[in-house]
Protein backbone atom coordinates (compact mmCIF):
# COMPACT_ATOMS: atom_id res chain seq x y z
CA UNK A 1 0.00 0.00 0.00
CA UNK A 2 1.22 3.55 -0.98
CA UNK A 3 0.62 6.11 1.18
CA UNK A 4 0.42 9.94 0.12
CA UNK A 5 0.52 12.44 4.07
CA UNK A 6 -0.37 15.19 2.79
CA UNK A 7 -0.25 17.82 5.73
CA UNK A 8 2.60 17.17 8.54
CA UNK A 9 4.68 19.64 10.76
CA UNK A 10 7.95 17.39 11.16
CA UNK A 11 9.97 20.17 11.44
CA UNK A 12 7.71 20.46 15.18
CA UNK A 13 10.58 20.67 18.21
CA UNK A 14 8.20 17.02 19.12
CA UNK A 15 10.78 15.40 16.68
CA UNK A 16 14.00 16.40 17.30
CA UNK A 17 15.25 13.57 19.27
CA UNK A 18 14.21 11.13 16.68
CA UNK A 19 13.22 12.78 13.53
CA UNK A 20 15.34 9.93 11.31
CA UNK A 21 13.89 7.31 12.99
CA UNK A 22 10.61 8.81 12.72
CA UNK A 23 11.45 8.74 8.76
CA UNK A 24 12.54 5.62 8.35
CA UNK A 25 8.79 4.33 9.81
CA UNK A 26 7.17 6.42 7.67
CA UNK A 27 9.17 4.84 5.00
CA UNK A 28 8.42 1.18 6.33
CA UNK A 29 4.55 2.07 6.69
CA UNK A 30 4.34 2.50 2.97
CA UNK A 31 4.88 6.29 3.21
CA UNK A 32 6.02 8.05 0.24
CA UNK A 33 5.60 11.13 0.30
CA UNK A 34 4.83 13.98 3.05
CA UNK A 35 4.56 17.39 2.30
CA UNK A 36 5.75 19.63 5.58
CA UNK A 37 3.81 22.53 5.86
CA UNK A 38 4.57 26.20 6.58
CA UNK A 39 3.30 28.74 9.32
CA UNK A 40 5.24 31.38 9.24
CA UNK A 41 8.76 32.39 8.41
CA UNK A 42 10.62 29.97 10.26
CA UNK A 43 8.47 26.85 10.03
CA UNK A 44 8.52 28.05 6.23
CA UNK A 45 12.28 27.23 6.23
CA UNK A 46 12.52 24.64 8.02
CA UNK A 47 10.42 22.68 5.79
CA UNK A 48 12.62 23.32 2.83
CA UNK A 49 15.67 22.54 4.95
CA UNK A 50 13.85 18.92 5.93
CA UNK A 51 12.91 18.73 2.00
CA UNK A 52 16.55 19.11 0.84
CA UNK A 53 17.63 16.45 3.72
CA UNK A 54 14.75 13.78 3.13
CA UNK A 55 13.58 12.63 -0.67
CA UNK A 56 10.56 11.77 0.39
CA UNK A 57 9.35 15.32 2.22
CA UNK A 58 8.08 18.38 0.02
CA UNK A 59 7.27 21.57 1.69
CA UNK A 60 4.83 24.39 1.30
CA UNK A 61 5.72 27.80 2.80
CA UNK A 62 3.20 30.69 4.34
CA UNK A 63 1.49 32.34 7.11
CA UNK A 64 -0.70 30.80 9.26
CA UNK A 65 -3.56 33.11 10.49
CA UNK A 66 -1.95 33.12 14.16
CA UNK A 67 0.75 34.73 12.45
CA UNK A 68 -0.49 37.01 10.16
CA UNK A 69 0.76 40.16 11.59
CA UNK A 70 4.17 38.67 10.58
CA UNK A 71 3.72 38.25 6.97
CA UNK A 72 6.18 39.01 5.14
CA UNK A 73 5.49 39.38 1.25
CA UNK A 74 8.92 39.66 0.32
CA UNK A 75 9.93 36.45 1.95
CA UNK A 76 6.94 34.43 0.71
CA UNK A 77 7.74 34.67 -2.71
CA UNK A 78 11.73 34.49 -2.24
CA UNK A 79 10.48 30.88 -0.27
CA UNK A 80 8.33 30.16 -2.50
CA UNK A 81 10.83 29.99 -5.73
CA UNK A 82 12.52 27.16 -3.87
CA UNK A 83 13.33 23.57 -5.08
CA UNK A 84 10.66 21.22 -3.32
CA UNK A 85 8.00 24.16 -2.48
CA UNK A 86 4.74 22.61 -3.95
CA UNK A 87 2.18 24.85 -2.24
CA UNK A 88 1.47 28.09 -0.11
CA UNK A 89 -0.30 27.34 3.21
CA UNK A 90 -0.87 27.34 5.27
CA UNK A 91 -3.25 29.99 5.00
CA UNK A 92 -6.69 31.07 5.81
CA UNK A 93 -8.63 32.55 9.43
CA UNK A 94 -8.85 30.97 12.57
CA UNK A 95 -11.56 32.53 14.99
CA UNK A 96 -11.45 29.96 17.77
CA UNK A 97 -8.29 31.67 19.48
CA UNK A 98 -8.15 35.01 17.73
CA UNK A 99 -4.16 35.31 18.20
CA UNK A 100 -4.23 37.71 15.16
CA UNK A 101 -7.22 40.54 14.90
CA UNK A 102 -9.65 39.40 12.16
CA UNK A 103 -8.76 42.14 10.36
CA UNK A 104 -4.94 41.24 9.97
CA UNK A 105 -5.73 37.75 9.35
CA UNK A 106 -8.16 39.05 6.00
CA UNK A 107 -5.24 41.10 4.96
CA UNK A 108 -2.68 37.94 5.04
CA UNK A 109 -5.45 35.48 3.64
CA UNK A 110 -6.14 37.73 0.39
CA UNK A 111 -2.27 38.78 -0.24
CA UNK A 112 -1.09 35.67 -0.06
CA UNK A 113 -4.00 33.97 -2.04
CA UNK A 114 -3.28 36.62 -4.59
CA UNK A 115 0.73 35.36 -4.77
CA UNK A 116 -0.37 31.85 -5.09
CA UNK A 117 -2.42 33.07 -7.69
CA UNK A 118 0.58 35.00 -9.56
CA UNK A 119 2.97 32.46 -8.84
CA UNK A 120 0.71 29.39 -10.28
CA UNK A 121 0.86 27.17 -6.89
CA UNK A 122 -2.06 25.46 -5.23
CA UNK A 123 -3.14 26.64 -1.73
CA UNK A 124 -3.65 24.83 1.68
CA UNK A 125 -6.49 26.32 3.34
CA UNK A 126 -6.67 26.71 7.26
CA UNK A 127 -10.20 27.15 8.38
CA UNK A 128 -11.57 26.92 11.63
CA UNK A 129 -14.64 28.71 13.35
CA UNK A 130 -14.45 31.12 10.46
CA UNK A 131 -16.16 28.84 7.77
CA UNK A 132 -18.57 32.01 6.41
CA UNK A 133 -15.62 34.69 6.11
CA UNK A 134 -13.35 31.89 4.53
CA UNK A 135 -15.76 30.68 1.43
CA UNK A 136 -16.66 34.71 1.13
CA UNK A 137 -12.86 35.99 0.00
CA UNK A 138 -12.30 32.35 -1.69
CA UNK A 139 -15.08 32.98 -3.70
CA UNK A 140 -14.00 36.30 -4.34
CA UNK A 141 -9.94 35.61 -5.36
CA UNK A 142 -11.17 31.70 -6.88
CA UNK A 143 -8.05 29.68 -6.37
CA UNK A 144 -7.90 27.22 -9.07
CA UNK A 145 -6.42 24.24 -6.94
CA UNK A 146 -6.93 24.41 -3.08
CA UNK A 147 -7.29 21.90 -0.08
CA UNK A 148 -9.01 22.39 3.13
CA UNK A 149 -6.58 20.80 5.31
CA UNK A 150 -8.23 19.18 8.36
CA UNK A 151 -11.95 19.84 7.40
CA UNK A 152 -14.13 20.85 10.39
CA UNK A 153 -17.21 22.55 8.70
CA UNK A 154 -20.38 20.45 7.86
CA UNK A 155 -21.87 19.39 5.18
CA UNK A 156 -23.41 21.82 3.19
CA UNK A 157 -20.34 23.43 3.62
CA UNK A 158 -18.67 20.67 1.80
CA UNK A 159 -20.90 20.81 -1.15
CA UNK A 160 -19.79 24.50 -1.54
CA UNK A 161 -15.99 23.42 -1.39
CA UNK A 162 -16.80 20.09 -3.68
CA UNK A 163 -18.67 22.90 -6.10
CA UNK A 164 -15.73 25.24 -7.19
CA UNK A 165 -13.74 21.77 -7.76
CA UNK A 166 -11.66 22.49 -4.63
CA UNK A 167 -10.42 19.26 -2.52
CA UNK A 168 -11.07 18.00 1.14
CA UNK A 169 -8.45 16.08 3.49
CA UNK A 170 -9.20 14.66 6.83
CA UNK A 171 -7.37 13.80 9.52
CA UNK A 172 -7.51 11.47 12.62
CA UNK A 173 -10.20 13.41 13.54
CA UNK A 174 -12.43 10.83 11.55
CA UNK A 175 -11.96 8.10 14.19
CA UNK A 176 -13.17 10.39 16.80
CA UNK A 177 -17.27 11.38 17.74
CA UNK A 178 -18.58 13.55 15.63
CA UNK A 179 -21.30 12.28 13.25
CA UNK A 180 -20.95 15.21 10.69
CA UNK A 181 -17.44 14.97 9.75
CA UNK A 182 -18.05 11.15 9.49
CA UNK A 183 -21.06 12.21 6.72
CA UNK A 184 -18.87 14.37 4.88
CA UNK A 185 -16.30 11.76 4.61
CA UNK A 186 -19.37 9.59 3.05
CA UNK A 187 -20.37 12.21 0.99
CA UNK A 188 -16.85 13.12 -0.62
CA UNK A 189 -16.16 11.77 -3.97
CA UNK A 190 -12.98 9.49 -4.47
CA UNK A 191 -11.40 11.95 -6.66
CA UNK A 192 -11.32 14.91 -4.55
CA UNK A 193 -9.86 14.08 -1.23
CA UNK A 194 -6.79 13.92 0.68
CA UNK A 195 -5.78 11.92 4.23
CA UNK A 196 -3.06 13.41 6.48
CA UNK A 197 -2.20 13.50 10.30
CA UNK A 198 -1.26 17.22 11.11
CA UNK A 199 1.62 15.76 12.66
CA UNK A 200 2.74 16.11 15.39
CA UNK A 201 -0.96 16.58 16.68
CA UNK A 202 -4.96 14.98 16.37
CA UNK A 203 -3.46 11.66 16.67
CA UNK A 204 -6.31 9.03 16.08
CA UNK A 205 -7.46 6.78 18.16
CA UNK A 206 -6.54 4.92 19.75
CA UNK A 207 -3.57 6.95 20.43
CA UNK A 208 -5.49 10.19 21.45
CA UNK A 209 -3.23 12.63 23.14
CA UNK A 210 -0.16 11.49 22.53
CA UNK A 211 2.47 12.54 19.54
CA UNK A 212 1.24 11.61 16.31
CA UNK A 213 2.92 10.96 13.27
CA UNK A 214 2.69 9.88 9.14
CA UNK A 215 3.26 6.29 9.58
CA UNK A 216 -0.47 6.41 12.01
CA UNK A 217 -2.12 7.36 8.38
CA UNK A 218 -3.52 3.62 8.35
CA UNK A 219 -6.04 4.24 11.17
CA UNK A 220 -7.04 7.09 9.11
CA UNK A 221 -7.53 4.74 5.89
CA UNK A 222 -8.91 2.54 7.74
CA UNK A 223 -11.82 4.53 9.20
CA UNK A 224 -12.57 6.14 5.96
CA UNK A 225 -12.78 2.66 4.45
CA UNK A 226 -15.03 1.75 6.95
CA UNK A 227 -17.36 5.17 5.94
CA UNK A 228 -17.25 5.37 2.49
CA UNK A 229 -17.47 1.07 2.18
CA UNK A 230 -14.27 0.43 -0.21
CA UNK A 231 -11.74 -1.02 0.33
CA UNK A 232 -8.43 0.42 2.77
CA UNK A 233 -6.50 -0.12 -0.71
CA UNK A 234 -8.65 2.18 -2.65
CA UNK A 235 -9.06 4.63 0.04
CA UNK A 236 -4.93 4.71 -0.02
CA UNK A 237 -4.87 4.60 -3.55
CA UNK A 238 -7.72 7.61 -4.44
CA UNK A 239 -6.12 9.74 -1.83
CA UNK A 240 -2.56 9.03 -3.42
CA UNK A 241 -2.88 10.24 -6.75
CA UNK A 242 -5.58 12.71 -5.76
CA UNK A 243 -2.52 14.35 -3.49
CA UNK A 244 0.14 13.86 -6.18
CA UNK A 245 -1.66 15.13 -8.75
CA UNK A 246 -2.63 17.95 -6.90
CA UNK A 247 0.64 18.82 -5.60
CA UNK A 248 2.11 18.29 -8.93
CA UNK A 249 4.76 15.59 -7.99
Amino acid sequence: MKIFESHAHLDSKDFNEDRDEVIEQCRKAGVEYIINVGCDEETSRKSIELAKKYDLIYATVGYHPHDADKFDEKKLRSFAKKKKVVAIGEIGLDYYRNLSLASTQIYAFEEQLKIAKEMNLPVVIHDRDAHEDTMEILLKHKPEKLVFHCYSGDLAMAKKILEQGWFISFTGTVTYKNTTLKEAVKMVPQDRFFIETDSPYLSPVPYRGKRNAPFRLQHVIEKISELKRITPNKVAEYSFENARKFFGI
